[in-house]
């Protein structure tokens, strides 16, 4: 597996559009898994998941970041700066990194399950 490393220096704001641009380049087959950032990770988490085809998830544990590949196809790992040190936080990518997609037909379906709801309708307006 390769990567591409996009960050720099930068603003929140910044930091915001780098993290949306390297979803939309996982949601069109460019790259395999991202990792998006912010200070808790939910902001990054809640961004993601708007995206087609991403299935992103805070993570601040182990079993997690491996199971939530293996058995739900994560493929955004979403960490938070401020809540998760440097060496937690490389430990969670090798994790994540190392997971492999099951191939089990109850993942499968329950994959198959979560890409029609990208299909449904959605609330336009509050």
């Amino acid at each position: 597996m390769s990567t591409t490393n996009a960050a720099a220096p930068m603003s929140d704001a910044e930091l915001d559009q780098l993290s949306i641009n390297t979803i939309r380049t996982l949601s069109i087959d460019a790259v395999e898994r991202g990792v998006a950032v912010c200070g808790s990770g939910v902001g990054a988490s809640i961004c993601a998941n708007k995206i087609p085809g991403v299935r992103a998830a805070l993570i601040h544990e182990h079993f997690s970041a491996g199971q939530g590949v293996e058995d739900d196809h994560m493929n955004i790992i979403c960490l938070g700066g401020r809540t998760v040190g440097p060496s937690v936080a490389w430990e969670l990518l090798q994790t994540f990194l190392a997971a492999e997609y099951s191939q089990a037909p109850r993942h499968l379906r329950r994959l198959r399950k979560v890409a029609l709801l990208e299909l449904q309708p959605t609330r336009t307006s509050r």
